[in-house]
């Protein structure tokens, strides 16, 4: 009998080491893709050195091809006379934007970068020309970048209720209810399309999604087969998802864009560069295809992540005034 119970016990424990390896084995990815090790405001934190950079990272980076206008956009951006504006998120979190006044402003845009982005840095190519043409900017730092605090990046879930958040900011400022527009790149792009799922205020007329992603995982099955040619990743992201459930506070189902557009009634235009393999043109395509409100998609030629309006400056800008045209009255 008591031999019996020995059996039973080596038998629990041997399970039990097994179902722990099996669950810490997706510990590091998690820890990869999620982490940014930020416990206050970015301030605090020290530069730490780039060990590797994956291929696909690099060459679909706006400064692989267009180094001297990335810098000299950002350049701009830092040399203007910004206000500092702090909310707090929904989980207690300080977050942190940069508003930009425009003299005689026509409208109100939200700039949302993306995954362990800056507001300076993507979104600021644009940043001149929609000044130019009369729009008051609010640069948000997503959580864990920039000056806002934050430990895990959420793809959107979390993101999203802070895009909400700063909506209230501007509602409080904009006194003379000037028309809004969500800006969003990458992931930024995804927060902003899951924010729309969540009702928007009536002074939102449209959003803008630049190579947006359709959800956490079908982002992380493209990164898996198209960077590492792996072809079964299930019990990866299942793994993953319970990390993302216990630490970061947010189930992976959580980013699902397509939910959100079913829900939406603000218009889109979409775009994206049709050589990006960072994040997957039909990423941008279903977003197109499930969204239910007025719609455009722009797919250009040659482009990579989040280089659509490096690589045809003219034809973006082109179509952000017939959108901006279209809308601010509401059309």
């Amino acid at each position: 009998m008591k031999k019996h119970v020995k059996i039973k016990t080596k038998l629990a424990v041997i399970v039990a080491a097994g179902v722990a390896l099996f669950t810490m084995a997706g510990w590091p990815f998690f820890r990869f893709i999620c982490y940014c090790g930020k416990k206050g405001s970015a301030s605090s934190k020290k530069k730490k050195k780039k060990w590797f950079q994956l291929k696909h990272t690099v060459i679909n980076h706006p400064r692989h091809l267009y180094n001297d206008e990335y810098e000299e956009t950002k350049k701009w951006c830092e040399a203007q006379d910004m206000t500092d504006y702090y909310i707090t998120a929904r989980d207690g979190l300080k977050l942190h934007a940069s508003y930009l006044p425009a003299e005689n402003p026509e409208r109100i845009i939200l700039m949302s970068h993306g995954y362990k982005g800056s507001a300076f840095g993507s979104m600021a190519h644009m940043a001149e020309y929609l000044h130019d043409n009369n729009a008051d900017l609010l640069f948000i730092d997503q959580r864990c970048c920039g000056e806002s605090e934050g430990k895990y990046i959420t793809f959107g879930a979390k993101e999203q209720y802070d895009i909400i958040d700063w909506l209230k900011l501007i509602e409080s400022i904009n006194k003379y209810k000037l028309p809004v527009y969500l800006y969003g790149q990458s992931m930024g792009a995804a927060a902003v399309l899951l924010a729309s799922g969540q009702g928007l205020p009536k002074e939102v007329h449209g959003i803008i999604a630049d190579c947006g992603f359709h959800s956490m995982k079908t982002q992380l099955r493209d990164i898996a087969s198209g960077w590492f040619h792996l072809h079964w990743v299930e019990l990866l992201l299942l793994r993953v998802d319970l990390f993302c459930r216990i630490f970061a506070g947010f189930r992976m189902k959580d980013t699902d864009v397509g939910a959100a557009l079913k829900k939406n009634t603000v218009p889109v235009i979409f775009f994206h560069g049709e050589d990006d393999t960072y994040v997957f043109p039909r990423n941008s395509v279903m977003n197109f295809e499930t969204c239910r409100a007025p719609k455009e998609l722009v797919l250009v030629p040659k482009a990579r992540h989040l280089c659509c309006s490096f690589t045809d400056p003219e034809m973006y800008e082109s179509k952000l005034r017939d959108f901006f045209d279209r809308l601010d009255q509401g059309i």
